[in-house]
């Protein structure tokens, strides 16, 4: 259980996790499809993949500031609505790249509220010492929910090259409807709590006050790296097996070795976090991560590359939940989601900004190139944890 939630309730919350997460991870591909029936240019295509991004990056802190006035459950709910009427607009109106853009950032918009939402409940009801433990439960239900969401186009699109959209979008419905009526089973008691009360004695101050907190930006930091890399991995992984002769089915392996193990790490993180600590949990995730994106650069047999993407998984799975409860560890208290939002929005920035430098530097090395580049950055997120106690 999560804190004083209540069994029904933790549960809820983590189905709702799964949940938002198998939505978007289903929608955003047939969105790709449906624009893919339209002949739209490729150029298109960008627009649209950028357009999820838009709204959390504009929003961000607005919802984080909303969440710590109207509580949780609330900003649960409006951002379920979102996603429902994204989800009915894409299967009644997107027959346009126009329709299927202003979809996407609905989605991007009700998914920010959603997360910030969840991440807040465990921040502001699970005692300083079960944040990980919640934080990694938090974490492996949404794992779980990436996996789901691809693995129903499957079932509804069958071997076919491009499924029927129009299916996968009335199932999108069904599932965002389900998403908005748990968001009611979580105890009102969390927004009982956090709502005004909170917000009449959250400090005053915003992003700048928030950013100067000790911690934030250390954590901040590490935090959008750490996502980075999981999306470089992603992208340049099957570029360096084909550089090396590996099949596609096989890379695909790989990378569900990497996230499966990434889930594992998940479990038991709060009993880990116990015995080793929070920030040597922390340092020891960053510097698993980094021998495994320099190992991965040296040309090796395919079964081996595999023990790497394991570790790999191991390690990045470790960092993303950690540096959640540890910004939630160093924010006011009222100002938890905001901090959170802010967490998120780095995120945002940092899959853009850590990518496109990494690209640079690594021009001319091919994929083994990007992934030496990764560990460096990874291994640089080391020194931000120089003289933060171990406690903190």
């Amino acid at each position: 259980m999560i804190g004083e939630l209540g069994r029904r309730s933790s549960t809820a919350l983590l189905i709702h996790s799964a949940l938002i997460q198998a939505v978007t991870f289903l929608v955003r591909p047939a969105a790709t499809y449906r624009a893919l029936e339209l002949d739209v240019p490729a150029f298109a295509l960008g627009v649209l993949a950028a357009s999820y991004a838009v709204f959390p990056l504009l929003l961000a802190l607005p919802i984080g500031g909303l969440v710590d006035r109207l509580g949780e459950r609330r900003l649960m709910a409006i951002g379920s609505a979102v996603v429902l009427g994204c989800s009915a607009f894409l299967l009644f109106w997107g027959t346009s790249v126009a329709a299927l853009v202003a979809g996407t950032a609905l989605l991007g918009a009700g998914q920010l509220a959603c997360v910030v939402g969840q991440q807040a409940v465990v921040a502001n009801n699970a005692a300083s010492s079960r944040l990980d433990t919640a934080f990694g439960y938090l974490t492996f239900a949404a794992s779980l929910g990436q996996a789901l969401g691809p693995l129903a186009i499957s079932v509804v699109g069958g071997a076919s090259v491009h499924p029927d959209t129009q299916a996968i979008f009335i199932l999108s419905v069904g599932m965002s409807l389900v998403l908005f009526l748990t968001t009611f089973v979580i105890s009102r008691s969390v927004s009982g709590r956090t709502g005004r009360t909170k917000a009449k004695n959250a400090p005053k101050g915003g992003a700048i006050a928030l950013l100067k907190t000790p911690g934030v930006v250390r954590a901040l930091a590490t935090s959008a790296t750490v996502l980075a890399v999981v999306d470089l991995t992603v992208v340049y992984l099957p570029a360096l097996g084909a550089e090396r002769g590996l099949s596609a089915a096989t890379v695909g392996l790989m990378l569900t070795v990497r996230a499966l193990f990434s889930m594992v790490s998940r479990i038991g993180l709060g009993s880990m976090s116990r015995k080793l600590g929070r920030m040597r949990l922390l340092v020891l995730s960053l510097a698993m991560s980094t021998v495994a994106l320099a190992v991965a650069a040296i040309p090796m047999p395919g079964w081996l590359l595999f023990v790497v993407m394991a570790f790999l998984g191991l390690g990045l799975g470790i960092g993303q939940p950690l540096t959640m409860s540890w910004l939630s560890a160093q924010a006011p208290a009222g100002q938890r989601g905001r901090a959170l939002a802010l967490r998120l929005a780095g995120n945002r920035v940092g899959q853009v900004v850590l990518p496109s430098a990494i690209g640079v530097v690594a021009v001319g090395l091919g994929a083994a190139g990007v992934f030496l580049a990764s560990a460096v950055a990874v291994g640089g997120t080391m020194l931000l944890l120089r003289g933060v106690r171990l406690d903190d």
